[in-house]
């Protein structure tokens, strides 16, 4: 598979005083996934990193799944952070991609199956990006069969690699940016999390006449998050957790009439990372920090107060040596 363009090495860590180098303990990790392993596999290594340790052994998911042929960041939670997963969906996720034109795969992608042929010879980077243009913004999308959704209880991609037939409703999603970098091929583009880029090719090639599947996919990053690259993991410091939401610091008084179920002023609380201009605004809540730790989200009121809606332990900042 031959990459959008050449990447720069891989730095051991971020050149930044927020973030440092990954070793198991509770928080969110920025990991790179390879092209042809599944993102569970990346969450297995972790797990059986902290299996390792003494001490009752945490939890461990990732915060949204690429699909084996695809590469880049791909978010892990361990401890309390696994409580965190439904937040990343509001954070811009930045994608390159890779598109075949000429034929439309029940996969959507590379390894699926050609259910439809056409000649591609006569488009132009004018009539894909006026395309492309038009899918910008919210839209129901239909998930591709082979994806993560889930149908009767059980992953829709387990059903179809059965070969059984069945219908996916559409979802709402977003789409913020996109546009052509590499002559007809190359994409870029940033959505919303919920999104699948298998299924906007599809669509694209169907509103052009022209059928087409994904051949590459790279996730850059989520918000502010960067791909570390192939080796390297990162530890993200509270500060630096969802930090496209309005934070909020407590005192001693504050947190403690927090647990007990009492609301707080809000204080117009600000988010350490500004959303893009015009992408949609996150969920109501705000991260409450008590002594330089994430220690629970909050709802936010009408009535300018906040009551907390999950409380979050271990998510503290830490020293820690690299890994590569």
């Amino acid at each position: 598979m031959v990459p959008l363009r050449e990447k720069p090495p891989a730095p051991q860590f971020f050149e930044s005083s927020s973030m440092t180098a990954a070793r198991p303990s509770a928080g969110v990790y920025l990991a790179h996934k390879s092209v042809g392993e599944t993102s569970f596999e990346v969450v297995q290594r972790f797990h059986a990193r902290l299996s390792a340790l003494p001490g009752r052994p945490m939890k461990v998911c990732h915060g949204g799944a690429l699909d084996p042929f695809a590469d880049g960041l791909l978010p892990i939670l361990v401890g309390p952070a696994t409580k965190l997963f439904e937040w990343l969906h509001d954070a811009p996720k930045r994608y390159r991609a890779r598109i075949a034109w000429g034929t439309e795969t029940d996969t959507g992608d590379l390894h699926g199956a050609v259910t439809t042929s056409g000649p591609a010879d006569q488009l132009s980077a004018d009539q894909i990006n006026a395309a492309l243009q038009k899918l910008v913004g919210w839209s129901e999308q239909v998930p591709p069969t082979t994806s993560n959704k889930r149908v009767d209880g059980e992953r829709a991609y387990e059903k179809a690699h059965r070969g059984e037939t069945f219908e996916l409703p559409p979802s709402r999603v977003y789409l913020h940016q996109a546009k052509l970098v590499d002559a007809v091929t190359g994409l870029e583009l940033t959505c919303r999390g919920g999104f699948y880029v298998r299924s906007l090719v599809r669509d694209l090639g169907r509103a052009l006449g022209v059928p087409a599947h994904l051949t590459a996919l790279t996730r850059e990053a989520i918000g502010p998050w960067l791909d570390p690259g192939a080796g390297a993991e990162l530890r993200l410091e509270p500060q630096d957790t969802l930090p496209w939401l309005p934070a909020r610091a407590l005192s001693d008084d504050e947190w403690g009439r927090a647990r007990r179920g009492v609301a707080i002023s809000s204080h117009e609380p600000t988010p350490h990372w500004p959303l893009p201009p015009g992408f949609p605004a996150p969920k109501p809540q705000v991260c409450g920090f008590h002594q330089g730790a994430l220690v629970a989200l909050f709802d936010s009121n009408d009535n300018g107060t906040l009551t907390m809606r999950a409380e979050l332990h271990g998510l503290s900042p830490e020293a820690a040596s690299p890994r590569r």
